[in-house]
């Protein structure tokens, strides 16, 4: 089924095939996606007045805050962006400015987009790229400037033309049968590689919205420079790849190609905020050390949430209709703590539950890319079958809902530390095991693990 065509329920449904619980997010965010394409059903002028309805996910680490976003970013087949809130700073600090997160989820469409163009010209690209082949294998006659015709060279002419043209036409059929046919795959050709040319190194000294200056420069230079091409020997089969490749990309539009893109961002981008508390002014702290910038990267991030121009090599893009999906643990701060206009900007909030031993135990089993699916997987290359008793299992689960009980609560990020450390030994030796099955027991999990989680300084360290 078509991604935007997908119901709410459809959606959730997909949802859950790879995180487990979090029903009142998953429901968020479904609507959210679907209201993308009710909007798109609505008639103008009214639709650019309706603006998308952001979500903040408020819960600890571990929990599948990220993991939602990315599945959702997949269904929708949407560019989507995760950037780190942490990394942006006030305009005037050292690091990035907030408008470059519009400008990579830029590049993210365009390379979307022109992959998809690709798709579309390949099967006229691999036709002109074998002709170029077979010119290469059989190289056409020259055309030569022909000889004043006198009525002792009109019968001779005339012969020519009737034999040999035939003859390289036969020939390149032939050529073209064994080329299809694989048997010319190995042979190898000499032809010209188009060699981009050598780039002077450009260096941009800027924070403030100007990272990608350095790109437009080299963008600058490269139609400067002709390119050049270098005589290769190459194998059939590689130098039709490059043939290919050439084709392609003479196929493409590039204009039409970035305004695609363009319109992709702006009509249904997505762009997840993660660590976003970590911008936060924590109230009784005062406004030392890196407040004014906490404080700066909101003031800078709350125009392009509410919808405003960037500049980008590609062209201006509106980020009015951006999707922005915000998401942060709020261990040491609360939500309130965001600047009042930057919660308007965030009106649909939800709360993701903690994680324990019954969560856990759904987790190891349910998801299609379950982690003992993977570890299963894994042995299975060194020629081992790897099997978990029910019980170990859900040994595994109560060991890390304990742990994180104890300990830092890390989610279910914890279950990845314990079977790295269950598994240890058997993935160190598994080349030289003469034995090809091994089952994980309840009593191997307790003989593994028992120790460390029960040495609570140990456990912070191991586990």
């Amino acid at each position: 089924m078509i991604a935007h065509t997908l119901t709410p329920k459809e959606i959730v449904t997909a949802l859950d095939k790879y995180i487990i619980g979090q029903d009142n997010a998953k429901k968020f965010v479904a609507v959210a996606l679907r209201n993308r394409w009710r909007r798109q059903q609505v008639e103008q002028p009214l639709q650019d007045e309706i603006s998308p309805k952001n979500i903040i996910m408020i819960g600890p680490t571990g929990v599948g805050k990220t993991e939602i976003a990315r599945r959702l970013a997949n269904l929708a087949q949407s560019p989507f962006l995760k950037v780190e809130a942490s990394k942006f700073t006030e305009v005037g600090y050292v690091g990035r400015d907030v408008e470059s997160m519009v400008r990579d989820l830029t590049g993210l469409a365009v390379n979307m987009v022109r992959s998809e163009e690709r798709k579309r010209v390949d099967e006229k690209a691999a036709v002109q790229a074998e002709e170029r082949m077979l010119d290469i294998l059989v190289p056409p006659p020259p055309h030569e400037a022909p000889a004043p015709a006198t009525d002792a060279d009109t019968p001779l002419d005339v012969d020519a033309s009737v034999e040999v043209i035939p003859a390289v036409s036969s020939t390149r059929e032939k050529f073209r049968k064994m080329l299809r046919d694989g048997k010319l795959a190995d042979k190898e050709v000499e032809m010209d590689v188009t060699q981009s040319p050598a780039m002077p190194m450009v260096e941009v000294f800027s924070n403030s919205g100007m990272e990608d200056m350095g790109s437009g420069i080299q963008d600058v230079f490269g139609k400067m420079f002709p390119k050049k091409s270098k005589k290769r020997k190459l194998q059939v089969k590689e130098a039709l790849k490059i043939l290919t490749t050439e084709e392609a990309e003479k196929l493409i539009d590039d204009e039409k190609v970035t305004q695609k893109a363009i319109r992709r961002t702006e009509q249904s981008g997505i762009i997840f905020l993660d660590e976003i508390d970590k911008i936060t002014s924590r109230h009784g702290e005062g406004t030392k050390g890196g407040e004014v910038s906490r404080e700066g990267v909101q003031r800078d991030l709350l125009p392009v949430v509410e919808g405003s121009n960037v500049n980008t090599k590609y062209g201006m893009v509106k980020t009015d209709h951006i999707l922005f999906i915000a998401s942060g643990a709020f261990h040491m701060c609360k939500p309130s703590d965001l600047i009042p206009e930057l919660q308007g900007r965030f009106p649909i909030r939800v709360e993701l539950d903690s994680l324990g031993e019954a969560e856990f135990y759904r987790i190891l089993t349910e998801p299609e890319n379950a982690l003992l699916k993977q570890y299963t997987a894994l042995m299975a290359t060194e020629g081992i079958n790897l099997k978990f008793d029910d019980k170990a299992i859900r040994e595994i689960s109560r060991i890390g809902a304990y742990v994180n009980d104890k300990t830092d609560n890390i989610g279910a990020r914890r279950l990845h530390t314990i079977l790295e450390r269950l598994l240890e030994d058997l993935s160190f030796n598994a080349p030289e095991l003469e034995e090809k099955s091994f089952t994980v027991t309840a009593d191997y999990v307790q003989e593994q693990l028992d120790d460390i989680s029960q040495d609570e300084d140990l456990s912070r360290f191991i586990l």
